[in-house]
């Protein structure tokens, strides 16, 4: 006979473990009940002890069952900041958390774990990663992150701050390799010219990551992008040349298009009638004036249109 396994067989117990609220009450109640009978309790055994009548032994009783309640209800008192959370541990097995701040009152012989639920920021180690183009660049970013499962937290991983943390900086990493520096022009997405949404990627990127852990991913941010120092000064000139190549194009176009504005209104009011020569000359002189870095010399011509 073949057994069939079930349906959670194969699955880790951490998988299946979820932050639930654990039991507990209000603690200042029971604080005051366990004063009450701890000190009542050290007053009825110091009477019994020095007691000389037959009731000695019956306040003795008395005392030690009052000591053995308090003794019960007072470990059992925990205090809970706002921004932390009790995880509830009774002979290795999770019972639950308490979130509420306040002073509760739970099971007392079990755990109580701290664990903060505030927000985090964790900002990774400057990396050196290709990017898709293959260029050495160097990379960093700040994540904002917060607890929202403290069952997953403490049980799924090991250390879930460290593993935040590894996790950040492949994601880091990955996102670098799979984009370029810049974009040149194409329209593809790259790290410099579309920033907005590489911290969308890599926000979404890293929340796939750690979620296991019970984490939240707040927000992302690059703080650090920039091509390694090797190559930075011939990427620099790269950059350089491509700005004074795109300068140079909107003065041709904005030349181009004085000329014909000029030639159009001198033919439109009739002016002056210009042949085709005089015309290329016309262009040529106006493109120089129009396109040259340097202020032009002024030529006064004292003869006619055509010497």
């Amino acid at each position: 006979m073949v057994m069939q396994p079930s349906a959670g067989a194969g699955k880790p117990a951490t998988a299946q473990l979820a932050e639930h609220e654990a039991w507990s009450v209000r603690g200042v109640a029971v604080l005051v009940v366990g004063q009450v009978a701890l000190w009542t309790g050290i007053a009825l055994l110091i009477s019994a002890l020095t007691s000389a009548s037959g009731t000695g032994g019956t306040a003795a009783l008395w005392a030690v069952i009052l000591l053995v309640a308090a003794g019960l209800l007072l470990p059992g008192l925990t205090q809970v900041v706002a921004g932390e959370a009790r995880v509830v541990q009774l002979f290795g097995r999770y019972r639950g958390t308490v979130r509420a701040a306040g002073l509760a009152f739970v099971n007392p012989f079990t755990r109580r774990r701290k664990v903060s639920v505030r927000l985090r920021n964790h900002e990774t180690a400057v990396a050196k990663v290709n990017d898709a183009d293959g260029n050495p660049i160097e990379i960093a970013a700040v994540v904002v992150w917060q607890v929202q499962d403290t069952a997953r937290a403490l049980y799924a991983v090991d250390d879930f701050p460290q593993f935040v943390a590894f996790q950040a900086e492949t994601a880091v990493r990955h996102i670098a390799s799979s984009y370029p520096y810049t974009s040149h022009g194409s329209g593809q997405l790259s790290l410099r010219d579309n920033a907005e949404e590489i911290t969308g990627r890599l926000s979404a990127e890293i929340a796939d990551r750690v979620a296991p852990a019970g984490v939240a991913i707040i927000e992302s941010r690059l703080t650090r992008l920039s091509y390694a120092p090797e190559i930075a000064q011939a990427m620099l000139r790269q950059q350089q040349a491509s700005a004074v190549v795109g300068a140079r194009q909107r003065i041709v176009e904005g030349a181009v298009s004085m000329v014909q504005l000029a030639l159009q209104r001198l033919k439109d009011e009739g002016v002056i009638e210009l042949d085709e020569e005089r015309k290329a000359a016309m262009v040529s002189n106006l493109l120089v004036v129009l396109c040259s870095e340097q202020a032009t010399q002024q030529v006064v011509n004292t003869g006619s249109l055509y010497q």
